[in-house]
């Protein structure tokens, strides 16, 4: 996260912490006003530092695929590769790695069809010239 202020990051590190801390305890917790909050959220919201906020839970895995995909782009086109990624809802999360691969991709899917359409849909984007997948089974 570049060019963000101080207290954007402190915004972030509070809901990581509690996503679905009140906008009060929020503007508390950071050390500003109600309204000066609500304008830093609704800004890191439309600018895309946060695209959503949700719950993480202890009763058991979300049942359905997930698999890891390690991703190799064609330099030039890699912006374009990344944005399409991001668009894809099944896509979680996209990661730059170094090594072999230049991108490491999150991907949740209802069925191994929608993880096959997943897939091929990846390996069609433009800037995409190879990719390997490992489906992720039991939690150890």
């Amino acid at each position: 996260m570049e060019d963000l202020s101080e207290t954007d990051r402190a915004i972030i590190a509070a809901l990581r912490r509690d996503a679905r801390m009140s906008l009060t305890d929020l503007a508390q917790e950071v050390g500003v006003s109600r309204v000066t909050a609500r304008a830093r959220l609704k800004g890191l919201v439309a600018s895309g530092q946060i695209r959503r906020f949700t719950i993480e839970t202890e009763v058991g895995e979300t049942p359905g695929v997930r698999a890891i995909t390690m991703v190799a782009l064609q330099g030039r086109m890699s912006r374009m590769g990344i944005r399409a990624l991001n668009r894809i809802p099944e896509v979680t999360a996209v990661h730059a790695t170094n090594g072999a691969w230049d991108l490491v991709v999150d991907i949740r899917a209802d069925t191994l069809e929608g993880f096959d359409r997943v897939l091929r849909e990846i390996r069609e984007l433009p800037g995409v010239t190879n990719s390997e997948s490992c489906l992720l089974l039991a939690r150890l």
